[in-house]
């Protein structure tokens, strides 16, 4: 079991992908505790693994190899459906696409995820978060309706309307110009602050790294340094 102090716990964590003839690997070996309530930033080159470990961390892809514990559940035995069950409720992600349903609107989006997990009142809880976020006169709007910087307020809603124990940004201000992604962060770190999640924050910014309290630096699928320890 993971330590209650650890959100995230991984041992000697494998990625390889590809064909058994020509197989890539992506992750060599990592290890990384990070502890409940850390802002972390991931940092590193194009093509460096840290997607790919964030992917793993999340659920969202099963790693080849190694341990890992994350929010107290074994994610290296998982199978793809018991990691999805594993994110619901517990694990928030905001990806620098966004991915909102095009054909839902900015309430429906946020509140579908929580219908899945069970959650009650989710329309309630739907529209109070985006109104939290400055979007509650934008409800009933579909994404193609909203610009860059509201749609991604709309994935941060999204992400934390459930009020996950993890909360994984890849690149969150990435398709955003500078003063629309210095709001977003504020936002995102604002609302974690707000909930006491544990934060995981893909970035190539060393201002946005600089804000963050631990920054893990991923180099050719292994941790190159790690200001945490």
């Amino acid at each position: 079991m993971t330590s209650p102090s650890l959100a995230i716990s991984a041992r000697n964590l494998t990625l390889t992908l590809g064909q058994s003839g020509t197989p890539v690997e992506i992750l060599r070996g990592i290890d990384l505790d990070v502890r409940t309530g850390e802002i972390v930033a991931l940092l590193g080159p194009s093509g460096s693994g840290k997607s790919s470990l964030m992917a793993v961390l999340s659920g969202l892809e099963r790693a080849s190899g190694g341990t890992l514990q994350v929010a107290g559940q074994n994610f290296a035995t998982m199978g793809e459906d018991a990691l999805a069950l594993a994110r619901r409720g517990q694990i928030g992600i905001v990806l620098q696409a966004f991915h909102l349903l095009p054909t839902m609107t900015a309430l429906e989006n946020v509140a579908t995820p929580m219908e899945l997990s069970g959650a009650s009142d989710v329309r309630a809880r739907a529209r109070a978060e985006l109104e939290a976020v400055g979007l509650g006169h934008r409800l009933d709007h579909y994404p193609q309706q909203l610009s860059g910087g509201e749609q991604q307020r709309v994935a941060i809603a999204r992400a934390i309307a459930s009020r996950p124990q993890l909360i994984f940004a890849d690149e969150p201000t990435g398709n955003l110009d500078v003063a629309t992604g210095h709001d977003i962060i504020d936002l995102l770190f604002s609302r974690r602050e707000e909930t006491g999640a544990t934060l995981l924050v893909i970035t190539h910014d060393p201002e946005l790294a600089a804000r963050c309290g631990r920054v893990v630096t991923i180099e050719d699928g292994r941790i190159a340094s790690d200001t945490g320890g």
